[in-house]
């Protein structure tokens, strides 16, 4: 089946484009769009383009950054104001794929390809649609109901800076070294307020169709003070909730067993 191409220089003309077709996709980097035009997939005919500068920007608003849907992973890494996200964009494939894989793609990647998703959830960002008149969608509610947001136009997310060095933490854990693709990830951010953790927020990876939050974690740790005993108990509820998966990469029981140990480095500071 042929596919047409269409290109839009305004973002409210890709986005009725995009709207009023279930056949039509939004191609940002291609590394989702490319890939399934690649496998012949026949669930689409047109790909929607936008030119759009401010699609590929990164800009300071308040308390955080507006960061474009267009904007890559190697632009995030080189940037200084998200220097707080540039380790997480750098463990997303390898330069190649840097180079053409964007925030807003990131945002409906699948299985075990949403890293930079789970740290943009553990951040509390919210996602802001083309039309929806300047109200952002809090990302968590956004992942819920991410199949109906499908045929929306993803204009930029805003991520908040986090508060003070070090409430912001990452983790990647892969079976190959430095670019193979997650047996999962978590994302924590513990902003603290007389030494005890105020609003907890841990976000997984490869834990669900999509990112998480892993709220028994939070629990924990919410009001303690970060040390081993707290550390403990939140590594002990790693996977409330939960049901992990099982696919190509690792099964659900391996999964369970291993979040724990993982979450309990990333919380005590410990590098693998």
């Amino acid at each position: 089946m042929p596919v047409r191409v269409e290109t839009y220089d305004r973002t409210e003309d890709a986005a009725r484009a995009l709207s009023s077709s279930r056949s039509a996709r939004f191609l940002g980097g291609g590394t989702l769009v490319m890939r399934a035009v690649n496998a012949g997939d026949q669930s689409f005919d047109t790909i929607v383009r936008l030119r759009d500068p401010s699609f590929s920007t990164i800009r300071s608003e308040g308390d955080g950054y507006t960061v474009g849907a267009g904007v890559t992973m190697a632009a995030v890494a080189q940037s200084r104001d998200l220097a707080f996200l540039a380790p997480v964009a750098r463990v997303v494939g390898g330069p190649a794929i840097r180079n053409m894989a964007t925030v807003g793609g990131n945002l409906f990647a699948t299985g075990n390809y949403g890293d930079f998703t789970v740290a943009l959830l553990a951040l509390g960002a919210t996602v802001n649609l083309a039309g929806s008149s300047g109200r952002g969608i809090p990302i968590d509610d956004f992942l819920r109901d991410r199949e109906r947001h499908a045929t929306s136009l993803v204009l930029s997310v805003t991520v908040p800076r986090p508060r003070e060095a070090g409430a912001f933490r990452f983790l990647k854990v892969s079976r190959v070294k430095p670019k193979g693709v997650s047996v999962m990830s978590i994302a924590t951010y513990l902003p603290q307020s007389g030494g005890r953790v105020q609003g907890a927020r841990v976000a997984y990876g490869s834990m669900a169709p999509h990112p998480v939050r892993a709220t028994g974690v939070e629990r924990a740790l919410d009001g303690q003070a970060l040390d081993a005993a707290a550390i403990d108990r939140a590594a002990a509820a790693a996977t409330q909730g939960l049901n992990p998966p099982t696919d190509a990469i690792a099964s659900g029981w391996y999964r369970t067993e291993v979040a724990g140990v993982h979450l309990k480095r990333l919380l005590a500071g410990e590098r693998r």
